[in-house]
């Protein structure tokens, strides 16, 4: 009898402690705002809808915040803070510097909603729902986005650095960024898709037009038409910020346009042209949504709510930022 209560007891422990290991790992769920902030999500539509009418770049712009934030610590809203006495800010870093924009509609976001619900809603989630948002204003798909991440108290410039992948990475190189989130090559293929609106700087490509190898000659991967229009705006030298369509055709659109750029070797960035030249099982990825905007569709949705399950803040860990830009004092 002693014994059998004592196992009860042990089972009862270990109950006890998974249920707190559930409730700490904080799970993320799309309704956690249902009674705190039940407007949330339409204040932070509201507010996409007018800034993408305004600047039609601006969805592209909020979707890429979201993950360069992800790609950095997690998605923990670290991506918005300005440097100030420790803190030195990810704004500073090679993908982010005069690239990363968007952050005064992420303000307005958050000032309608602190004036809805105060210190209530992250920074993290706002980037959360806005990249959702972004990508369904453009004609892209949409998805519920689980909610419930909270804010962080730091910031690296070394990870924005070093875990964001860049244009020139190796296909090896942008595989294990992707790996180390926990996102595998189907997430990877999915998620680049993105690109199907947005721009790219001079700068990000230029040596794919004049010296990709290092012996003076363009990127045999590239068309030749398409890289002679190209050299047009984007000088040997010169012309660095000068701002090209990531996809020329429909350069507002989420669709799937972007992979079929890549089948006819009119991808823009050497990260986004080696999917389709450079792996047998990334070309099939590219080819079957180059041929199927559904199944792209399908699994972007999936895969950007895969992204945004990357190492959140939840529970007691973090805080809810009452300004984006800067951690609570």
């Amino acid at each position: 009898m002693a014994l059998s209560m004592n196992l009860l007891f042990l089972v009862l422990i270990i109950s006890l402690s998974l249920a707190h290991l559930c409730f700490a790992d904080g799970s993320l769920t799309p309704q956690f705002y249902d009674h705190s902030c039940p407007r949330a999500q339409q204040i932070v539509k509201d507010v996409v809808e007018k800034a993408v009418a305004k600047d039609r770049r601006m969805a592209a712009s909020l979707l890429r915040l979201h993950f360069h934030d992800c790609f950095v610590k997690g998605c923990d809203g670290s991506v918005l803070l300005d440097s100030s006495g420790t803190i030195v800010s990810e704004k500073r870093s090679n993908p982010n510097r005069d690239s990363a924009r968007g952050f005064e509609v992420i303000d307005e976001v958050k000032s309608a909603l602190e004036k809805e619900c105060p210190q209530t809603v992250s920074c993290a989630d706002i980037l959360a729902v806005v990249a959702r948002d972004s990508t369904v204003i453009t004609g892209g798909p949409s998805w519920e986005v689980p909610l419930g991440r909270r804010d962080s108290l730091g910031a690296s410039l070394s990870g924005s650095n070093y875990n964001i992948p860049a244009p020139n990475n190796t296909l090896q190189t942008i595989i294990t960024k992707f790996k180390l989130k926990g996102l595998d090559i189907v997430d990877l293929v999915t998620l680049l898709g993105s690109h199907t609106i947005g721009d790219a700087r001079c700068t990000s490509f230029r040596q794919r037009l004049y010296n990709q190898s290092g012996n003076g000659l363009p990127d045999a991967t590239l068309d030749k038409t398409y890289a002679a229009q190209l050299r047009q705006r984007c000088p040997q030298s010169g012309g660095d910020q000068n701002l090209f369509a990531l996809d020329f055709n429909t350069q507002f659109k989420f669709d799937n346009f972007y992979y079929k750029n890549l089948v006819a070797n009119k991808g823009l960035l050497s990260s986004d042209e080696i999917l389709f030249t450079q792996s047998s099982t990334t070309m099939a990825l590219v080819k079957k949504y180059a041929e199927d905007n559904g199944a792209f569709f399908e699994q972007f949705a999936k895969s950007m709510v895969k992204m945004g399950n990357v190492d959140p803040l939840t529970g007691k860990r973090g805080e809810i930022r009452k300004i984006c830009r800067r951690i609570n004092h």
